[in-house]
């Protein structure tokens, strides 16, 4: 007996509509008319539930025949569903129904599409988890030399310009860092890649995610649904900078790839498209968003921004230098980035692929899900869920000090593809850097604060630094 037949559950509201037209009705509100936070609250109202039907992006006609039609969660408890690999499947569900080409990955499907019960599951992730293991001993020299042009590029800009924008330097930052700790190879030793790297990736990037986001307006709608939302960007408008990325790895990185080759089994090919796309996809394209986003709450708070400095020198007082043990003592700054990440995790889905019928529990209903149909979580509001946290809406850095009760909540942060609590392996589908990506975020404010005593945000552009004030 299914488990369907053994249980009284509640149908799952809303509709897709009939075919084509509501797929571009759905499409216009989430784009346009609505934007995608309001595509997902207005009916989460409408239909007073977290979990509903409804289209999502990409899926015009011409985007391989991509089903729009899910099941939307946007809630924490439903949520945890997207965990459980005995439910669901995540072959191929990265950015939903919508699979890009495979010449994008060297005519592969690299880690992040490959479902853990696939034979190359287990040994690609085997693989990156014990890179990062191996690169824990340079991670901290190679991140502070790694910030050393970030801090002068930034102080310079402000002094000379009266102003600094963020982005560009982080992301040069990012590229020189990520190379190294993840293909042991430093950038400077090809100009055209120290220079350009970041770029690259970002144009590489960029033709994979527009199907799926909006610009924000910058496009006026049926220009931007015409061009950017009716059919797949070619890979040909970026192939040359992605082989050049390639012949980088390649040449640089031969130590990592003959690990890749004799201890795990992976062909050259393999290992080397994998660790391309983890370091541009899963980690440069991860810090590019999240790294922003921080800075921007923290420097619109002068008050957090003393609590942090006060937190940080004080720990640094009873250590040689800045360490991963020295900033997993620094409770309020972990909590600051803990609470960035719950409040506007990197990756707002996740997907999986209902394996069987089964019941999916949110917190006071029941829902039945057929085998096949397509669940997509909504991070950004089941992180935001009432039920779970106070004020879900507001960004307290200390909301997970365990002088305020927080330490229990840090199991419902899940930007990483599950719980902050739990630990990536081959069995699931965790980020592989999860643990990592929180040692960095700290490491880096932990430096910011050791180096500077504040700082100032354009009032117009969170992006924009317009004081630096040195450590007095």
């Amino acid at each position: 007996m299914s488990d369907l037949a053994a249980f009284t559950v509640r149908s799952i509201p809303g509709s897709y509509g009939l075919p084509l037209i509501g797929n571009l009705m759905d499409r216009m509100d989430y784009f346009w008319l609505e934007g995608r936070d309001k595509f997902f609250q207005n009916r989460m109202a409408k239909y007073q539930s977290t979990v509903f039907r409804a289209n999502v992006p990409a899926s015009a006609p011409l985007f391989g025949g991509s089903d729009p039609r899910v099941i939307a969660i946007v809630d924490s408890a439903a949520f945890t569903t997207l965990f459980d690999i005995s439910l669901v499947e995540k072959k191929d569900v990265l950015v939903g129904d919508y699979l890009p080409s495979l010449d994008y990955t060297g005519g592969m499907r690299v880690l992040a599409y490959l479902d853990p019960s696939e034979p190359q599951h287990s040994s690609i992730k085997s693989f990156l988890l014990d890179n990062l293991r191996r690169s824990a001993k340079t991670w901290v020299p190679d991140l502070q030399s790694s910030l050393e042009p970030l801090w002068s590029t930034l102080e310079k800009d402000v002094q000379e310009k009266g102003s600094a924008g963020v982005l560009l330097p982080l992301q040069k930052f990012l590229f020189s860092f990520l190379s190294k700790v993840l293909l042991g190879a430093d950038p400077a030793v090809d100009p055209e890649i120290a220079k350009n790297g970041h770029f690259i990736i970002d144009k590489w990037l960029a033709p994979q995610l527009v199907p799926t986001v909006g610009t924000g307006g910058l496009i006026p709608y049926p220009l931007e649904e015409l061009l950017l939302h009716s059919f797949p960007l070619p890979f040909a408008f970026v192939r040359g900078g992605y082989q050049k990325l390639y012949d980088f790895i390649l040449n640089h990185a031969k130590d990592v790839l003959s690990i890749a080759i004799n201890e795990y089994g992976l062909t050259e090919a393999q290992a080397t498209h994998n660790l391309l796309y983890t370091l541009g996809f899963n980690a440069f394209g991860g810090f590019s968003i999240f790294l922003p986003s921080l800075i921007s709450y923290i420097g619109k708070d002068p008050r957090l921004q003393e609590r942090l400095r006060t937190e940080v020198r004080d720990v640094m007082n009873t250590h040689e230098g800045v360490s991963f043990n020295a900033v997993s003592e620094m409770e309020l700054l972990s909590s600051t980035v803990y609470e960035a990440l719950r409040i506007n995790p990197p990756v707002a889905f996740q997907y999986g692929r209902a394996r069987r019928d089964f019941i999916l529990k949110s917190h006071d209903c029941s829902y039945g899900v057929q085998a096949g149909e397509l669940l997509c979580g909504f991070q950004p509001l089941a992180m935001r869920d009432p039920k779970v946290f106070e004020a879900p809406e507001e960004f307290r850095a200390d909301r997970f000090i365990k002088e305020r009760g927080g330490e229990g909540l840090i199991q419902y942060v899940y930007w990483s593809n599950g719980p902050q609590t739990a630990t990536p392996s081959v069995e699931n589908k965790q980020c592989v850097a999860k643990d990592y990506v929180m040692a960095t975020t700290r490491l880096i404010l932990a430096e910011l604060f050791m180096r500077y005593d504040s700082f100032q945000l354009d009032n117009d552009s969170s992006s924009t630094i317009t004081f630096l004030k040195r450590r007095s």
